[in-house]
């Protein structure tokens, strides 16, 4: 990975990771249960095998994509999220409701699975697991136990 902000700030920090280009379609495809290199590369026209194939790397180094070889000869892996990249799959559901909102164009949808309903974000308290109303950002202090 390499530092494009050095910022203290989680965004800037996020975007050290998964900023690059195609590197968010790629970790889409996974969530949605792409596993193999050429199938990753089929559906996003456009993205050489070379750059596939170190974005995947990459993603494996940050810790948000494992391999797993199942092939020796030649050597084929399939690719997985770990739980870290797992847990981005907030962040694509509220790119998905922005631009359900958005977009001139809208692709995609996130409805209530039973009833067909529209969804929106919602923030709730670990403590008390209650809906917060009001959210604010702050900054945590350097070296404050978190």
């Amino acid at each position: 990975m390499k530092t494009r902000y050095d910022l203290p700030c989680n965004i800037a920090q996020t975007l050290n990771i998964i900023g690059d280009r195609w590197t968010l379609l790629i970790v889409h495809e996974l969530l949605i249960g792409q596993t193999n290199f050429n199938d990753i590369k089929l559906n996003l026209p456009g993205l050489s095998a070379n750059l596939l194939s170190a974005r995947l790397k990459s993603l494996e180094d940050a810790g948000l994509v494992a391999s797993t070889l199942y092939s020796a000869h030649p050597p084929r892996y399939a690719y997985s999220l770990t739980e870290s990249g797992k847990a981005l799959e907030p962040v694509f559901n509220a790119m998905i409701l922005w631009g359900s909102e958005h977009l001139d164009i809208c692709y995609k949808e996130i409805v209530d699975a039973k009833t067909g309903d529209k969804v929106e974000l919602g923030y709730y308290s670990k403590n008390t697991g209650e809906r917060s109303e009001a959210i604010q950002i702050r900054a945590i202090q350097k070296g404050a136990a978190q």
